[in-house]
Protein backbone atom coordinates (compact mmCIF):
# COMPACT_ATOMS: atom_id res chain seq x y z
CA UNK A 1 0.00 0.00 0.00
CA UNK A 2 1.45 3.36 -0.98
CA UNK A 3 1.42 6.31 1.37
CA UNK A 4 -1.25 7.97 -0.80
CA UNK A 5 -3.66 5.08 -0.28
CA UNK A 6 -3.19 5.06 3.51
CA UNK A 7 -3.62 8.78 4.09
CA UNK A 8 -6.75 10.84 3.64
CA UNK A 9 -6.02 13.89 1.52
CA UNK A 10 -7.87 17.16 2.01
CA UNK A 11 -10.32 16.65 -0.86
CA UNK A 12 -10.93 12.95 -0.09
CA UNK A 13 -11.39 13.76 3.59
CA UNK A 14 -13.89 16.51 2.72
CA UNK A 15 -15.90 14.12 0.54
CA UNK A 16 -15.84 11.48 3.28
CA UNK A 17 -17.03 13.98 5.90
CA UNK A 18 -19.78 15.30 3.60
CA UNK A 19 -20.99 11.74 2.96
CA UNK A 20 -20.92 10.98 6.68
CA UNK A 21 -22.85 14.17 7.47
CA UNK A 22 -25.44 13.23 4.83
CA UNK A 23 -25.93 9.81 6.46
CA UNK A 24 -26.29 11.35 9.91
CA UNK A 25 -28.74 13.90 8.52
CA UNK A 26 -30.90 11.01 7.21
CA UNK A 27 -30.92 9.46 10.70
CA UNK A 28 -31.83 12.85 12.18
CA UNK A 29 -34.90 12.92 9.89
CA UNK A 30 -35.94 9.54 11.30
CA UNK A 31 -35.76 10.96 14.84
CA UNK A 32 -37.72 14.08 13.78
CA UNK A 33 -40.49 11.81 12.44
CA UNK A 34 -40.44 9.39 15.38
CA UNK A 35 -43.42 9.99 17.73
CA UNK A 36 -41.27 8.83 20.64
CA UNK A 37 -38.88 11.80 20.18
CA UNK A 38 -40.55 14.45 17.99
CA UNK A 39 -42.30 16.11 20.94
CA UNK A 40 -38.92 17.04 22.50
CA UNK A 41 -38.42 20.76 22.74
CA UNK A 42 -36.10 22.08 19.97
CA UNK A 43 -35.43 18.56 18.71
CA UNK A 44 -34.03 19.85 15.42
CA UNK A 45 -31.48 22.06 17.20
CA UNK A 46 -30.49 19.26 19.56
CA UNK A 47 -30.01 16.82 16.66
CA UNK A 48 -27.77 19.32 14.87
CA UNK A 49 -25.59 19.61 17.99
CA UNK A 50 -25.52 15.81 18.41
CA UNK A 51 -24.51 15.38 14.75
CA UNK A 52 -21.56 17.77 15.12
CA UNK A 53 -20.49 16.20 18.41
CA UNK A 54 -20.72 12.69 16.95
CA UNK A 55 -18.63 13.68 13.92
CA UNK A 56 -16.04 15.10 16.31
CA UNK A 57 -15.96 11.77 18.20
CA UNK A 58 -15.92 9.60 15.06
CA UNK A 59 -12.19 9.87 14.51
CA UNK A 60 -11.96 6.89 12.14
CA UNK A 61 -14.83 8.23 9.94
CA UNK A 62 -16.58 4.84 9.83
CA UNK A 63 -19.85 6.26 11.16
CA UNK A 64 -19.38 4.91 14.67
CA UNK A 65 -17.38 5.59 17.82
CA UNK A 66 -15.01 2.80 18.72
CA UNK A 67 -13.12 2.41 21.97
CA UNK A 68 -9.95 4.19 20.77
CA UNK A 69 -11.95 7.15 19.42
CA UNK A 70 -13.80 7.43 22.72
CA UNK A 71 -10.52 7.15 24.66
CA UNK A 72 -8.82 9.92 22.63
CA UNK A 73 -11.84 12.18 22.85
CA UNK A 74 -12.19 11.82 26.62
CA UNK A 75 -8.46 12.46 27.02
CA UNK A 76 -8.89 15.68 24.99
CA UNK A 77 -11.71 16.67 27.35
CA UNK A 78 -9.38 16.06 30.30
CA UNK A 79 -11.32 13.01 31.52
CA UNK A 80 -9.07 10.02 30.77
CA UNK A 81 -10.65 6.63 31.38
CA UNK A 82 -9.30 3.10 31.77
CA UNK A 83 -10.07 0.34 29.28
CA UNK A 84 -12.67 -1.15 31.65
CA UNK A 85 -14.35 2.23 32.19
CA UNK A 86 -14.52 2.74 28.41
CA UNK A 87 -16.05 -0.71 27.93
CA UNK A 88 -18.62 0.10 30.62
CA UNK A 89 -19.47 3.42 28.95
CA UNK A 90 -19.97 1.80 25.56
CA UNK A 91 -22.02 -0.96 27.20
CA UNK A 92 -24.26 1.64 28.88
CA UNK A 93 -24.90 3.38 25.56
CA UNK A 94 -25.44 0.25 23.45
CA UNK A 95 -27.16 -1.83 26.12
CA UNK A 96 -24.22 -4.26 25.92
CA UNK A 97 -25.16 -5.19 22.36
CA UNK A 98 -22.03 -3.84 20.62
CA UNK A 99 -18.41 -2.75 21.09
CA UNK A 100 -18.98 0.45 19.14
CA UNK A 101 -21.44 3.33 19.48
CA UNK A 102 -23.57 3.99 16.39
CA UNK A 103 -25.11 7.38 15.76
CA UNK A 104 -28.55 5.95 16.53
CA UNK A 105 -27.26 4.70 19.93
CA UNK A 106 -25.63 8.07 20.56
CA UNK A 107 -28.81 10.08 19.87
CA UNK A 108 -30.97 7.68 21.87
CA UNK A 109 -28.56 8.10 24.80
CA UNK A 110 -28.58 11.90 24.54
CA UNK A 111 -32.38 12.14 24.21
CA UNK A 112 -33.09 9.33 26.65
CA UNK A 113 -34.00 9.64 30.28
CA UNK A 114 -31.16 7.37 31.44
CA UNK A 115 -28.07 9.24 32.51
CA UNK A 116 -25.12 7.41 31.02
CA UNK A 117 -21.63 8.46 32.12
CA UNK A 118 -20.80 9.63 28.58
CA UNK A 119 -23.91 11.85 28.50
CA UNK A 120 -22.90 13.44 31.81
CA UNK A 121 -19.36 14.12 30.52
CA UNK A 122 -20.69 15.71 27.31
CA UNK A 123 -23.11 17.93 29.23
CA UNK A 124 -20.29 18.95 31.60
CA UNK A 125 -18.10 19.84 28.62
CA UNK A 126 -20.82 22.11 27.18
CA UNK A 127 -21.26 23.88 30.53
CA UNK A 128 -17.47 24.36 30.80
CA UNK A 129 -17.40 25.96 27.32
CA UNK A 130 -20.14 28.40 28.35
CA UNK A 131 -18.09 29.50 31.38
CA UNK A 132 -14.94 29.95 29.27
CA UNK A 133 -16.49 32.75 27.24
CA UNK A 134 -14.82 35.95 28.32
CA UNK A 135 -16.41 39.37 28.61
CA UNK A 136 -16.04 41.58 25.54
CA UNK A 137 -14.11 44.82 25.54
CA UNK A 138 -10.77 45.96 26.89
CA UNK A 139 -9.67 44.89 30.37
CA UNK A 140 -10.37 47.33 33.18
CA UNK A 141 -7.56 49.66 34.25
CA UNK A 142 -5.68 48.58 37.34
CA UNK A 143 -3.27 50.42 39.59
CA UNK A 144 -0.60 49.25 42.01
CA UNK A 145 -3.20 48.96 44.78
CA UNK A 146 -4.95 46.20 42.79
CA UNK A 147 -1.90 43.94 42.76
CA UNK A 148 -1.97 40.89 45.06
Amino acid sequence: MSSKEGAQGGKAFGILKAKQEEQLEELNKEFLNDPKYNLDEDLEGKLEIFKKKFMEFDLNDYGDIDMMSLKRMLEKLGVPKTHLELKKMIGEVTGGAADIISYRDFVQMMLGKRSAILKIILMYEEKAKEKEERPAGPPSKKGFADLP
